[in-house]
């Protein structure tokens, strides 16, 4: 049960990348948080001698309670929460720092110090909890629940733990384990992100980064420069392929042995049990959307050929912006007052903690050379208290407006779920972890639909959305899929780039149509290599299932009336110690019924895209 103490939590719509483009006078380029509230610097004396009181307290917890759980086991959550306390904060500042100086090789070393040390202390003085809570009989769990209130209150946490013991190894295997771990999964990804950062794309006379030329390939007007920037990357991308391909092969082959050891029934067991969700549920969620959601995928994607003037789209008009109301920049303070006004316009309890995230300058928007990018939430209650950092590169474009509501989102989760449930429950599993995030996002999508000007502009607003929304639906469940088929694969032996290439292009035409249906299918082949979620198996579903558990909850805030906002905030209150079918018995919704799913899908894109297509049939383009 005891986390690993260094691992981030991390809340992302994409993997962190290397920020390289230069950012227009918008307003944010001096929006900077101030982590001096944590420590001073990297070379600040107090991150050794906190690094030594961590160690110190996870011994300490090993000499109090091994063998003692019977009488000890509620005072043992009370330290464990200080020890989370401790490391996590160690954890969070130095990812922080490693966000806006990601080639600073002094953080870089104390990052992999920390994480040596802290991976070290935790197999050698916390590996027994789990064993021993699991080896409790019932008479004896029950009276040392009963006996403390920090046990009652965890209760859940505890049941589950013990519920999973089945698939525990022996407490020496588990202890080399976490010994090994910091030099697993994210060993790869670290080397990755320098490849990448090292990978130049040589188009029209330009070096361009990764991200330079996705964003060509994304925004750029017009068809032929995307089509061109997207054979620049997919060729680009062949060495990198080669890499990943090695990667994933030493990953998913340990992970074969991992879960055959511990007794999983398929690869994505061990996931599904960490997201406290049934495979029922994640089933029906994959079936829900390689059906209905790939039938409003082609219906939006002819959408957009239609408004484009063309027949079939290639891959890389896939982002396609047909309708564009207008071209101008969101200056970093209007962005703030309109996401400001959403989260009023439901709640102002809500509204209030996102504005203290600004006012105590816990953000970072500004983009420079050697910040990654990407945008996350680091939420962490701290020895002094709950702390949430929102980093986001800001650009001014309306979706930098949608993803600062985002991560706002998760970031009234991180505080209310901090004060309610602390260090080791405030954080959701990541299949409704985004709960609060795309319900942010929700909210600032209706307020500027109400308020839009023109149909022009409602049909911008509309067309965009659903392009989102396909991203984080159809397109994370082709990215599941992959894995899956990748994974099962690799247990018949190593996979060659070519084999991961025809398990991308399979799975793409599964969802998206065969060629010329929808699509072509114009340099794919290499686009796997650069999705880093990948490196940790199964992460993607998540994003699937908390954008349709959200869209679902929405749909119900009307019928539930004045009581929803109190409702909603106690499922935030809640973090992580109810799953989904706890979380959503409140609003009348069941995630594991067939249609849940299903209809979330019908409430949002299905709604959206009858409007679109009623205002293009009246001539708006």
């Amino acid at each position: 049960m005891p986390a690993k103490p260094m691992k981030a939590i991390k809340k992302t719509k994409t993997p962190a990348k290397k920020a390289v483009a230069k950012t227009t006078k918008i307003g944010s380029e001096n929006v900077r948080w101030d982590l001096t509230e944590l420590y001073t610097g990297v070379h600040d004396p107090k991150l050794n001698t906190d690094l030594a009181k961590a160690v110190k307290l996870m011994e300490g917890f090993h000499k109090a309670h091994k063998g003692k759980l019977k009488s000890t086991l509620g005072q043992a959550l009370d330290d464990l929460r200080v020890i989370q306390q401790q490391t996590g904060t160690i954890g969070m500042y130095l990812y922080l720092l490693y966000s806006t100086d990601a080639t600073n090789q002094d953080i870089q070393k104390m990052r992999a110090k920390a994480s040596e040390t802290f991976a070290a202390a935790s197999g050698n003085y916390l590996t027994f909890f789990d064993h021993e809570l699991a080896a409790l009989s019932a008479a004896d769990y029950a009276a040392a629940v009963k006996a403390h209130p920090t046990a009652k209150k965890h209760k859940g946490m505890l049941d589950r733990t013990r519920e999973r013991a089945k698939h525990l190894l022996p407490e020496n295997v588990e202890r080399a384990l976490t010994l090994r771990s910091p030099f697993g999964p994210d060993e790869w990804s670290e080397y990755l992100d320098e490849v990448e950062v090292e990978t130049k794309f040589s188009f029209r006379g330009k070096k361009l980064s990764q991200e330079q030329i996705l964003d060509i390939i994304t925004n750029h007007p017009k068809a032929d420069v995307r089509l061109a920037a997207m054979k620049v990357l997919n060729e680009g991308l062949t060495p990198t392929a080669k890499i990943m391909a090695r990667a994933l092969n030493a990953i998913l082959g340990a992970k074969n042995v991992d879960d055959g050891e511990r007794g999983y029934a398929h690869v994505m067991a061990g996931r599904n049990k960490d997201n406290l969700v049934d495979d029922q549920v994640v089933e029906a969620l994959h079936k829900a959307v390689q059906t209905t959601g790939a039938k409003y995928a082609r219906r939006y994607y002819r959408l957009v050929a239609k408004l484009m003037g063309k027949k079939t789209l290639k891959w890389s008009d896939r982002n396609a912006k047909p309708v564009r109301a207008s071209d101008s920049k969101v200056s970093w303070n209007d962005a703030l007052d309109i996401v400001f006004q959403a989260y009023d316009s439901f709640s102002p309890t809500l509204g209030k903690l996102v504005r203290e995230m600004v006012t105590k300058q816990r953000v970072h928007a500004a983009m420079y050379e050697g910040k990654t990018s990407g945008a996350y939430n680091y939420s962490m209650e701290t020895p002094e208290g709950v702390r949430t950092y929102t980093f986001i590169n800001y650009q001014g474009s309306a979706r930098d407006v949608a993803t600062l509501a985002h991560e706002f989102g998760h970031g009234v989760h991180g505080m209310l779920a901090g004060q309610t449930m602390g260090a080791l429950e405030m954080h959701a599993p990541m299949a409704y972890a985004e709960t609060a995030s795309i319900f942010g996002e929700m909210v600032t999508f209706n307020n500027l639909l109400s308020k839009a000007g023109s149909d022009k502009e409602r049909l911008a607003l509309l067309m965009g959305k659903m392009s989102d929304f396909l991203n984080s639906v159809v397109r994370q469940i082709s990215f599941s899929l992959f894995e899956q088929r990748c994974h099962n694969a690799r247990k018949n032996g190593k996979l060659t780039v070519n084999d991961f290439t025809a398990q991308w292009k399979a799975v793409t035409e599964e969802l998206y149509g065969k060629s010329d249906e929808v699509f072509t299918y114009e340099h794919i082949d290499n686009l796997w290599s650069y999705v880093g979620h990948f490196l940790r198996p199964f992460y993607v579903y998540a994003y699937a299932f908390g954008e349709l558990l959200t869209q679902s909850l929405y749909a119900a805030k009307d019928k539930v009336g004045p009581n929803f906002e109190p409702l909603y905030l106690d499922l935030l209150r809640a973090g992580g110690s109810k799953d989904a079918v706890e979380l959503l018995k409140p609003f009348g919704l069941d995630p594991r019924d067939p249609t849940f799913w299903s209809a979330g899908i019908e409430k949002s894109i299905g709604a959206w895209i009858d409007q679109a297509e009623k205002l293009v049939a009246k001539g708006v383009k």
